[in-house]
């Protein structure tokens, strides 16, 4: 049995629908401690001052109830409440730094690569319900981001193998909370903010999380506006036996968009980076609809089955001009122009039983899953190239955005059907050595038509392994080894790239595989006030398939035959001393080409927008329990990118300081966060700058 620094706590009981919830290792701080029927939960209040400082012992994103100890992977669990005192709401910027993960900017959605592969198109999830597609994800409800590193197909199906990213929602619970917040930042960045959740009686609860927020940007011409509103309740039978939860979610966000030329073209027009490129009437909307329940019965004492629903909708339209290059001989910059309507839906029926049982001398820990999930995309997208030349210092010139100039490109359905078994054990060969093995079947169909009433379709059925060790060496140190693999269909495109046209007996249909190769110790230090864990992998990606040249000709895919990524992580967090407190994160990998069938000059280059260091260490001070101080630090390396003829377009790295003060009195909590406290020049992406200093405060009222 885990011992816990003695803290403060009020004791009380939590049910949660068949979904685990987050484990805190305690901290010198007031929090409370719950017991549900098969797990014990530690949680800090919302305005702790150590919250984000404190280690989970458990993560939703393993879907089998098992500790972050008992799974031979690396997870991250990444609590967002302190990357929102800085103003930070984008899920890239909350992510930028943790090791193994690359987050560039793109106003129209998240670019995230996990270990050098792309993870935003497929790979992010909401409540357990995958989020695909390219939009805003907003984070307005979002309590913590949960990664699990590496192939994940045995608990997810289809993936591109660099990992899972899980956004756990604030939801109702029988703590009650009543919170309201008013926040203000440079640029005008301000908004309000409302947290109730009440307990109706023992078997009631419910909460209702609100935001709403307007801002202008360090970008001349930019602005957004975003409404948030999301009820949930939550129902338990007087022995906690059977809970039922179920919420609702919408989620609105509105910009003028910043997609402006490249660094490249800033500097030959000599131009301030400051300066934003939309023309008058461009805009870009995000809405979202998303409804979860989950219903759970523990029918014994070791034995749970749930059942969870998702539907999500996530529409995103925009007209705007974009990007464009510059020309040294008129002054005169070029401009894309693009307009879209596009509809993601998707609805997800996952039933899963978990439980403990022992056959002989042998423990097993087992998880059973039945899943069916449907997802539909429909873009519809108008776009050319060079549409207008302007000129760059004078916006009163600049056009207004006109369909017309814009006939439809794409008009398309992608819709794809899924039926998956899956099962995971962990088998106690003796009280200190385990065995994980785990293995799933997905059988999918996609089907893709096109704007000329052109249709493909293709179905699959594929089978994913995986196996891992898991090894108590002592008290405070776990090993770990594991193999795992992941698909992702049709050469790595999944159903959101299948191309109505692609003549089947010349366009390799067969999946792409990812597997991965990982040790690694987990372990807890100083009396168990701080955890660390170390890990080596190695991912190798084979039968790729990708597009050359998709702004001329998008229709044309070649063979990568394999990629691979080879790296080393560390994290730490919690209480190193009295009053210290750290949260650190670093990771060096190389990811690179190993062999281009089609194009063998690549062989030996890095994966674009992948770098080689990313890294980030944040150190906070509580003398006491009215204020606290904290000062971070965020590296990244420079990221790889090349022209079409070969030529390196890199993007130079970039360290950058942040700072903050908070101070609470009775039921009153507020910061002030510096961001970028040194001021220092660098880029998210090759067309976004990051934003210079600036200055947010936070007021929370708690009753």
């Amino acid at each position: 049995m885990r011992v816990k620094p003695a803290h403060p706590k009020i004791t009380l009981t939590l049910f949660v629908a068949g979904l685990a919830q987050p484990a805190f290792a305690a901290a010198d701080s007031p929090g409370y401690t719950a017991t549900l029927p098969t797990l014990l939960v530690e949680a800090t209040s919302e305005l702790s001052q150590t919250k984000g400082y404190v280690g989970y012992e458990e993560a939703n994103v393993t879907r089998n109830n098992l500790t972050i100890r008992e799974v031979p992977q690396t997870i991250d669990v990444i609590n967002i409440q302190k990357n929102k005192n800085y103003g930070t709401n984008d899920l890239s910027s909350i992510l930028e730094g943790n090791a193994g993960v690359d987050a560039s900017y793109d106003m129209r959605g998240e670019n995230i690569f996990l270990r050098g592969f792309k993870a935003d198109a497929n790979d992010i999830y909401r409540d357990g319900i995958r989020s695909s597609g390219q939009v805003r994800r907003s984070t307005a409800n979002i309590e913590r981001v949960e990664i699990l590193k590496g192939p994940a197909s045995v608990l997810y199906g289809r993936s591109t193998g660099g990992g899972v990213i899980n956004l756990v929602s604030k939801s109702a619970n029988f703590t009650p909370t009543r919170v309201v917040g008013i926040n203000y930042g440079s640029w005008a960045d301000r908004s309000a903010t409302l947290d109730v959740n009440e307990v109706v009686n023992d078997n009631v609860a419910v909460r209702l999380t609100g935001e709403i927020g307007r801002a202008n940007a360090f970008r001349s011409g930019i602005e957004s506006e975003n409404e948030m509103l999301s009820p949930s309740v939550l129902v338990a039978s007087d022995d906690g036996r059977l809970t039922w939860e179920a919420q609702y979610t919408y989620d609105n966000a509105w910009r003028v968009p910043d997609r402006g030329p490249s660094k490249s073209d800033y500097d030959l027009m000599g131009i301030d980076y400051d300066t934003g490129f939309a023309h008058p009437g461009d805009y870009v909307e995000d809405t979202l609809h998303f409804v979860r329940s989950s219903l759970g019965y523990q029918f014994a004492d070791d034995w749970e089955i749930s059942w969870l629903v998702g539907y999500r909708q996530a529409e995103q339209n925009f007209d705007h001009h974009y990007a464009g290059r510059y020309s040294e001989d008129d002054g005169l910059l070029s401009r894309n122009y693009a307009w879209q309507e596009t509809d993601n839906k998707t609805l997800t029926n996952t039933l899963r039983l978990t439980g403990e049982v022992a056959t002989g001398p042998l423990s097993h820990k087992i998880t059973l899953g039945l899943e069916d999930s449907r997802e539909e995309r429909v873009p519809k997208v108008g776009f050319v190239s060079g549409l207008v030349d302007i000129d760059p210092r004078d916006p009163s010139s600049w056009p207004r955005p006109d369909r017309a100039n814009a006939p439809i490109r794409f008009d398309n359905v992608h819709e794809t059907e899924t039926q998956s078994l899956f099962v995971q054990d962990l088998i106690g060969l003796t009280p200190a050595l385990k065995v994980m093995l785990g293995a799933r079947i997905d059988d999918y169909e996609f089907q893709t038509t096109n704007i000329d009433d052109v249709s493909n379709r293709y179905d699959d059925t594929v089978f994913s392994p995986s196996a891992g060790v898991v090894w108590d060496l002592a008290r405070d140190h776990t090993a770990y080894a594991s193999y795992s693999q992941s698909f992702s269909p049709y050469g790595g495109q999944g159903y959101l790239g299948i191309s109505a046209t692609a003549d089947s007996d010349t366009f390799n249909t067969d999946p792409e595989e990812n597997r991965q190769y990982e040790i690694g110790l987990k372990s807890d230090w100083l009396d168990q006030r701080l955890t660390s864990t170390v890990s080596l992998y190695q991912i190798e990606h084979r039968n790729i398939r990708y597009r050359p040249d998709p702004d001329n000709d998008p229709f044309r895919w070649a063979e990568r035959g394999q990629e691979r990524s080879r790296g080393i992580e560390l994290s730490l967090i919690g209480q190193i001393v009295d009053h210290w407190f750290l949260r650190s994160s670093v990771g060096v990998m190389s990811a690179k080409v190993i062999d281009n069938v089609a194009d063998p000059a690549e062989e030996g280059r890095h994966l674009d927008n992948t770098s080689n260091v990313t890294g980030n260490a944040f150190v906070r001070y509580v003398p006491d329990d009215q204020w606290y101080g904290e000062l971070g630090v965020t590296h990244l390396g420079d990221r790889y990118n090349y022209n079409r003829d070969g030529s390196a377009a890199h993007l130079d790295g970039f360290t950058r300081v942040d700072a903050m003060m908070g101070w609470q009195w009775r039921d009153w909590s507020t910061t002030l966060a510096v961001h970028n406290l040194l001021d220092t020049d660098y880029w998210r992406s090759s067309s976004m700058p990051g934003e210079p200093r600036s200055v947010y405060g936070r007021l929370s009222y708690q009753f």
